[in-house]
């Protein structure tokens, strides 16, 4: 389904129990630059080795964009300084182990990177790779995602 501006934009399904059934993410948009252009920072998922930004569910006592920044650290080794303001919002359905799918939205934040570590707790869980704006956003499955990189602009 296309909006206003021709954005492609994924249908979300909601059951019966619709207040209850979409879920929230938060997600770091990591870049940095590199000889004057900018790069961004994708993983592969866990389970199916899709590409994706780091993301995942609200913590106890963090505060969305610090859950970001903690996704970055933890599933890509990534520090840097977050943005308090989101950059856009996407739309995914989450596989869980049972089959069933669960209709998700990621806040999407973005991270400028000062410290790439060569250690982290998912590493042998997941590739990360350094992408051009280009590639990166032809990478990703989702087109909002897509078009967040595409139309991102770092401070």
């Amino acid at each position: 389904m296309a909006n206003m501006n021709g954005l492609q934009q994924n249908q979300i399904k909601l059951g019966d129990s619709a207040k209850t059934d979409l879920r929230t993410q938060f997600a770091a948009l990591c870049y940095r630059i590199k000889d004057d252009k900018i790069q961004f920072c994708v993983i592969t998922s866990r389970r199916t080795g899709r590409w994706i930004i780091p993301k995942g569910w609200p913590m106890d006592g963090e505060t969305p964009m610090d859950a970001a920044a903690t996704e970055a650290y933890e599933e890509a080794g990534l520090r840097g300084k977050i943005s308090p303001r989101p950059v856009g919002v996407y739309s995914y359905y989450k596989t869980r182990t049972n089959e069933d799918e669960l209709p998700c939205i990621a806040v999407v934040y973005p991270l400028k990177v000062k410290r790439e570590l060569t250690k982290w707790p998912e590493k042998k869980q997941r590739q990360r790779k350094w992408l051009s704006r280009k590639k990166a956003a032809q990478i990703v499955d989702e087109p909002e995602l897509r078009e967040i990189i595409l139309q991102f602009k770092p401070d």
